[in-house]
């Protein structure tokens, strides 16, 4: 019996998503909890899969990734952006945006190095920045619109940051940040060496005419950023687990060499078939869906007591519920589940010292059915 594991992560548990999923399926409650649609699959890319599977398309594929879905995918951020990433030198395919963070942060933070993380914050940043020996430094967002203060951003930098985690569209709130926002954080890291981790795996789900500011389109970021995306938040198949990281040369060498031992590399067929798909620059055209399924959600929840904070991008919506209860959030979210049969994430989980808004997050990308029977449990509270 082993008595003297110490733990590397002695203050982690299982997440609040595996919490809430288990407790959703518990009580056969609709699960708006974890991010995940429950809309079929285009058939088109399915069958783009199984053709690349019956051509035997099975072996391992190259470390970076397939070159046709590189090639593809400097294309797409080009036209996007209007800035070329080398799909031999700086482009690598991942097993998922989490393995692309994990190994971003890998690859550059050691013992001493701080990493800057605006809370509420996705919750696989920290824990990645401990267990390299970095330091994570938490700036906390500003209500009601989780906008960044960046005189108090400016404050948390030191001669010991390395890193600042910005993720836009953000997960959890939805706020997209404005050309502004890139354009400061450029300014305060101009002739410094901090680098950038750039989530941008909402990039495609976008609302209401605003723009997706990449930090590839500003040159001095471009520069010391890595680029992360996600095939499965973009294509509806996250079970898929495949991403990227895009990042200027001298990063992707450091990136690769982590890669390659980390999980060399990924899904063979899957990777073709995308290449395939994305070539139809009309299969990346997902906003306006999951726009209309985020105003059909508020929509069926008008006149409640719920009051909708902006939803801007990804596809998650918050709401207050400090109309109907003065539970903490946790609590709330749990009685929520069980009572009402609606599954949702209490945003507090996503500070790094709890901070009670009475606010829960929806995933929206379900099924209008999904949406409009979830909305009606909700109505009667």
């Amino acid at each position: 019996m082993l008595t003297n594991l110490k733990s590397k992560l002695p203050n982690t548990s299982a997440s609040i998503f595996s919490v809430m999923s288990s407790l959703a399926a518990q009580h056969n409650a609709i699960n708006l909890s974890q991010g995940f649609p429950d809309f079929p699959v285009d058939d088109d890319l399915l069958k783009l899969v199984s053709t690349y599977l019956k051509k035997g398309y099975n072996q391992y594929a190259p470390m970076p990734g397939v070159p046709a879905l590189r090639q593809v995918l400097s294309d797409i951020i080009f036209k996007d952006n209007g800035f070329r990433y080398d799909p031999d030198t700086e482009i690598t395919i991942t097993h998922g945006a989490t393995q692309a963070i994990a190994t971003a942060i890998s690859s550059t933070i050691r013992e001493g190095d701080e990493v800057i993380i605006f809370t509420p914050a996705y919750d696989c940043y920290a824990p990645m920045v401990e267990l390299n020996g970095g330091t994570p430094i938490f700036v906390q967002l500003e209500q009601p619109d989780y906008s960044i203060n960046w005189e108090t951003f400016k404050k948390q930098i030191s001669h010991r940051t390395k890193m600042v985690v910005l993720n836009t569209p953000h997960n959890p709130s939805g706020k997209v940040l404005r050309k502004e926002d890139l354009e400061q954080l450029q300014e305060l890291v101009q002739g410094s060496d901090i680098l950038i981790l750039a989530d941008e795996v909402y990039e495609q789900i976008i609302f209401d005419g605003l723009t997706h500011h990449s930090v590839c389109r500003f040159s001095d970021l471009a520069s010391r950023s890595f680029k992360i995306g996600s095939f499965g938040k973009t294509l509806h198949v996250t079970g898929w687990k495949l991403g990227y990281c895009a990042a200027p040369e001298i990063l992707t060498n450091e990136f690769r060499k982590i890669h390659q031992y980390q999980v060399f590399s990924v899904n063979t067929p899957m990777q073709y078939a995308i290449a395939d798909y994305l070539v139809d620059e009309n299969n990346l055209k997902i906003a306006g869906a999951y726009q209309q399924r985020r105003d059909l959600f508020l929509e069926a929840l008008s006149g409640s007591a719920f009051k909708p904070l902006s939803s801007q991008g990804t596809y998650f919506q918050l709401l207050n519920y400090s109309a109907i209860s003065d539970k903490n959030e946790v609590d709330f979210a749990k009685e929520l589940t069980i009572k009402q049969g609606v599954a949702a994430i209490p945003i507090s989980v996503f500070y790094h010292i709890p901070q009670e808004n009475q606010v829960l997050r929806f995933c929206f990308a379900k099924s209008e059915e999904t949406l409009l029977k979830a909305a009606k449990l909700l109505q009667s509270l």
